[in-house]
């Protein structure tokens, strides 16, 4: 059971994250149905100690959709053994009104499908660029 099937840990979360985000902000498809096809029917994310389910994350989606930030991902280093994926990334965001990064250290557990099961994330707020250009 090889849900990255031999690809390299940086470049998986890399495209996970992206298309999930492109999936969210660049299409009007059903957020569950997207959540569905990115994440397991029992997912749960922790992210800072705040718990997550299906539902919670749904729920958190949508004000990101309204407001359709783009990001980038900036792998400083991700291994993966098993079905378990850790990183530490920075995720530069940028949103109508700002920009900023996010430091992020993560692990994950995927499904042999590729989705995602389990996610822990530790992040902190990087810097405020100020309002875009």
């Amino acid at each position: 059971m090889d849900p990255f099937k031999g690809e390299d840990p940086a470049r998986f979360i890399v495209e996970f994250c992206g298309g999930f985000e492109r999936a969210v902000t660049d299409t009007e498809e059903d957020l569950a149905t997207i959540v569905d096809r990115f994440h397991t029917p029992g997912m749960e994310q922790t992210n800072d100690g705040l718990r997550m389910d299906r539902s919670r994350l749904i729920a958190h989606l949508r004000p990101i959709r309204k407001n359709r930030p783009s990001s980038r991902l900036e792998v400083h280093e991700a291994t993966s053994e098993g079905d378990l994926l850790t990183a530490r990334y920075t995720m530069h965001v940028t949103t109508k009104r700002k920009a900023f990064s996010i430091d992020v250290h993560f692990f994950g557990r995927f499904a042999s499908d590729g989705r995602l099961r389990e996610a822990h994330s530790l992040t902190r707020m990087e810097k405020n660029a100020g309002a875009p250009a």
